[in-house]
């Protein structure tokens, strides 16, 4: 596979993160040498597997590394003290 057919793939697949139920804007999608690097935050465990079983799909036989952080959005379990 050509790194011009690479690149429109990742662009593909760029552009269905965006609009797909997903729409992680906040994902950066790269390439990185013969890998595809995706990093950035999302809000659950859920999304964050939505997201790599979406790059298996659309970038099946390319190498994925992910650094995908899960946010924690759960309030605090109690009140922040100030000093």
């Amino acid at each position: 596979m050509d790194s011009g057919e690479n690149e429109y793939r990742i662009a593909r697949f760029r552009e269905r993160l965006a609009r797909d139920d997903t729409a992680e804007l906040g994902v950066r999608v790269e390439a990185r040498g013969e890998a595809v690097l995706l990093t950035g935050t999302v809000p659950t465990a859920g999304e964050r597997e939505e997201i790599l079983r979406l790059a298996e799909t659309e970038l099946a036989g390319l190498l994925v590394r992910a650094d995908l952080t899960v946010a924690c959005i759960d309030p605090p379990e109690r009140p922040e003290e100030l000093l």
